[in-house]
């Protein structure tokens, strides 16, 4: 056998090993494109409490029932350390030494209160959220954009609703996909 028919040979058979792996890959990436859950999505805003509900009494009890929930979909645990989270209006709560566990939830209130690995606090006086509309942007410890979720009025999206980007579809302030 001579060297160019061996060339051609393992040529051919390199081509039918790519079209057998990308037949094998294409399946799971169109059954990820059509779940609306990019597969880099590991961390984001699952849930946002804008306003405290019941009365107002501006109390730090009244604060802490406003917040927004960060979950890791993962089963590694992410250090937070240097992310932040933001309104519109440029409030921005920024992560100290939290590690948020694999497949957990980490809750940020607005007020005063003791961080505990469920349960962080702002530190504010006054409330974040607005609640005629706003958004809630997670960015990691590079400033680059990770999630957000918007609710009430948005004129830069027309008309009064809740909108979810980054992980597709539009979702409630509660961070819920609407159908």
């Amino acid at each position: 056998m001579s060297v160019s028919s061996s060339v051609r040979r393992l040529t051919a058979v390199t081509a039918v090993a790519a079209a057998a792996v990308g037949a094998v890959a294409l399946p799971a990436a169109a059954a990820d494109h059509h779940s609306g859950y990019p597969r880099h999505a590991e961390v984001y805003i699952s849930g946002v409490q804008h306003g405290s509900p019941g009365w107002d009494e501006r109390s730090n009890r009244s604060l802490n029932r406003e917040w927004v929930d960060i979950t890791n979909s993962t089963r590694r645990a992410v250090n937070l350390d240097g992310w932040t989270l933001s309104d519109e209006d440029g409030r921005t709560y920024t992560f100290r030494h939290v590690w948020l566990e694999g497949r957990a939830t980490v809750r940020v209130h607005t007020g005063y209160g003791r961080d505990t690995r469920t349960d962080v606090y702002q530190d504010r006086r006054r409330e974040v959220w607005e609640d005629h509309g706003d958004t809630a942007t997670l960015r990691n410890d590079r400033g680059h954009f990770v999630d957000a979720v918007s609710w009430g009025r948005d004129d830069h999206r027309g008309g009064d609703r809740d909108h979810r980007d980054h992980r597709g579809g539009d979702r409630d302030h509660r961070g819920e996909n609407r159908h």
